[in-house]
């Protein structure tokens, strides 16, 4: 059965959003990256624009403009109602409110969707979706995975992350995971434990750091993942 964009959440975020989520440098922007999970995010379109190397992958990429577009304002409420109702599980500094973070993704999100169909010729937005991927093995220097694994851990089984860790550590240098807390209760999620403990028994080298990014009260770190030719 394949995705409908009814399960669909469109939530996008942006480079600078990128920067600081993933802790990343000018030096990392050099680099050729894969963003997996990347939804509507402006993080391609912006980093394209600067130079970087960076292909998407996504299985909403599959839809329309106008398909996607609707979604976004279909569920655009439901999430601002959500974070009403959650605000104390959220930082309101640079963002004072849902309405003033929502108008922000909105911007973030139409900028992916100017960028969308020129991205889609160029295949700078591909389909696919973990555990699985098309690439050749080190094909990217570095591999970025944003509020997929861990936020979804009740949905994503231990067995699907460990795959999916092991599928972008195959295709890439370097893979940055963020965050590693679950969605809205905040908790780490169940499946980081075992995770460390069991990858480097088969010779990745893992480490949790801190990051300059907390939107999700607890939320600011992320787990940085280098595979064992290069651990």
């Amino acid at each position: 059965m394949g995705l409908t964009l009814k399960q669909v959440v469109p939530w996008g975020r942006s480079l600078a959003d990128y920067r600081q989520m993933f802790a990343l440098t000018d030096r990392d922007l050099e680099a050729s990256i894969l963003d997996c999970a990347g939804g509507p995010s402006s993080f391609n379109a912006e980093a394209t624009a600067q130079g970087t190397s960076v292909i998407s992958c996504d299985p909403i990429y599959q839809f329309s403009v106008e398909e996607i577009q609707q979604r976004i304002q279909d569920t655009y409420p439901k999430i601002i109602a959500a974070l009403e109702d959650n605000r104390d599980r959220f930082v309101w500094n640079q963002l004072t409110s849902p309405h003033h973070l929502g108008e922000v993704r909105l911007a973030t999100m139409d900028r992916f969707l100017e960028d969308f169909p020129q991205g889609i010729q160029q295949k700078r937005y591909l389909t696919q979706t973990l555990p699985e991927l098309p690439f050749e093995t080190g094909q990217f220097d570095l591999a970025l995975c944003g509020h997929l694994l861990f936020s979804y851990s009740q949905q994503l089984n231990l067995d699907v992350h460990l795959k999916a860790i092991q599928e972008l550590a195959r295709v890439a240098r370097e893979v940055r995971i963020f965050p590693i807390v679950t969605n809205f209760a905040g908790d780490i999620s169940p499946h980081l434990t075992p995770i460390l403990e069991q990858l480097p028994q088969a010779g990745y080298h893992l480490t949790v750091e801190p990051v300059p990014y907390e939107f999700q009260r607890g939320g600011n770190e992320m787990l940085r993942v280098v595979p064992p030719n290069l651990g």
